[in-house]
């Protein structure tokens, strides 16, 4: 007997807005029970002796350490610049509206 009813696969269409055919319900209907059951079965198998983890992997971190390090000046990050005005980028208006 299936736990996923034909009438329930009919309301979550319903309220998922979704235009199901008699065909389709029963289809659906059929795919969710062995959905439910796949997860049935994986919460059997969850032993209180594994502790609860977020990966299967150990994870290590792959990043460099932040380090200060001397940056550009204003002058040299603007030194390739097509047009500047006030230590920074001057760029075309694009929206057209008053600053």
């Amino acid at each position: 007997m299936s736990a996923i009813t034909r009438d329930e696969v009919a309301h979550l269409a319903r309220l998922s807005r979704l235009a199901l055919a008699d065909e389709e319900l029963d289809h659906f209907a059929a795919q969710l029970d062995q959905i439910v059951a796949a997860v049935a079965r994986v919460a059997e198998v969850a032993a209180d002796d594994i502790p609860p983890s977020s990966h299967a992997l150990p994870l290590t971190n792959v990043f460099r350490p932040d380090e200060v390090r001397r940056s550009l000046t204003p002058e040299q990050a603007l030194s390739g610049a097509p047009a500047v005005e006030d230590d920074r980028f001057r760029v075309p208006r694009i929206l057209g509206e008053e600053a």
